[in-house]
């Protein structure tokens, strides 16, 4: 009638995320793999802890009352280990990252390099989406996201300085064209539009003397991509709305020109975030002693 720990571990992540496939992923093990220990355990203890169909996954009310009872043992379990993993002389394991596309190759490329350089017996698993996701239902040890996005009741780390979101286009498309300037000069512009996470398109947001505008700009392009926006506007395909970060190598090498630069405010910048000051894996705490040097 023993169970191992990771046939526990499997109950209770499928229970927390009431599916095989996204409790596969925080156990790193595949799903098949993962529906065969939890069979196996059900199959030793006589019990169906799962009600399953084709559609979903629920847990039956023995499995609810099994789940109640181990749920706690395993944490305190986790807890131990995560305190000897604190330490270790060198980190160790997978560090699990969610952040949009455009951070990771703006910032935490050259970031991930060096970190991976330092500690080569930790894993890098970076998950990039510009949705927001419950990163600890999700099994990931930290996020990243501007510190406005970042939620109310986690750690924020800055990694980035304050940013200002500018106006850019190519000269080909200034070309014969009225530079704008004020924000409504846009509507005689052919913009290129951002869809958000939320899948909403952006309102273009601009602040100049406490007067604040937020503009649904016209455009035949929408991406939700700041990289992909950036190569649309070097190739002349319109004006886009840009970091200063992302737009500043282009601005300098003059194939992108910058206006409304008045109307452009900085706003706080991208933030590494996690849950909690408490039992910080070393893996987790050796990356942020590499950004604090940056802030």
């Amino acid at each position: 009638m023993r169970a191992s720990q990771l046939e526990l571990e499997a109950v209770v992540a499928v229970a927390r995320h009431g599916g095989f496939r996204v409790a596969a992923r925080e156990l790193d093990m595949s799903s098949s793999a993962l529906s065969h220990a939890v069979a196996a355990l059900e199959a030793r203890l006589g019990v169906r802890l799962f009600n399953r169909t084709t559609r979903s996954v629920a847990l039956s009310a023995e499995g609810g009352q099994f789940v109640g009872e181990i749920a706690p043992a395993l944490a305190a379990i986790r807890t131990a280990m995560e305190r000897i993993d604190e330490h270790r002389a060198e980190p160790a394991g997978t560090l699990r990252l969610n952040l949009p596309l455009g951070a990771g190759r703006m910032v935490l490329s050259p970031l991930i390099s060096e970190y991976m350089r330092r500690y080569p017996r930790v894993a890098v698993d970076m998950v990039t989406e510009g949705a927001m996701v419950d990163i600890v239902g999700q099994g990931f040890d930290a996020g990243v996201r501007l510190e406005e996005l970042v939620p109310p009741d986690m750690i924020a780390v800055p990694i980035t300085r304050r940013i200002r979101s500018i106006v850019v286009g190519s000269p080909a498309y200034f070309a014969g064209r009225k530079l704008p300037r004020t924000p409504a000069d846009l509507a005689e512009h052919r913009c290129i539009r951002r869809r958000t996470g939320r899948g909403t398109i952006y309102r273009w947001e601009f602040e100049k003397r406490g007067e604040a505008i937020a503009i649904d700009v016209p455009g035949q392009l929408t991406l939700d991509d700041s990289d992909l926006m950036l190569v649309a506007a070097l190739a002349g395909e319109g004006l886009a709305f840009l970091s200063d970060i992302a737009a500043a190598k282009s601005i300098e090498a003059g194939l992108l020109l910058p206006v409304l630069e008045d109307w452009s405010p900085e706003y706080p910048g991208l933030c590494l975030y996690y849950p909690s000051r408490r039992n910080i894996p070393a893996r987790l705490r050796a990356f942020i002693d590499l950004i604090r040097p940056l802030r």
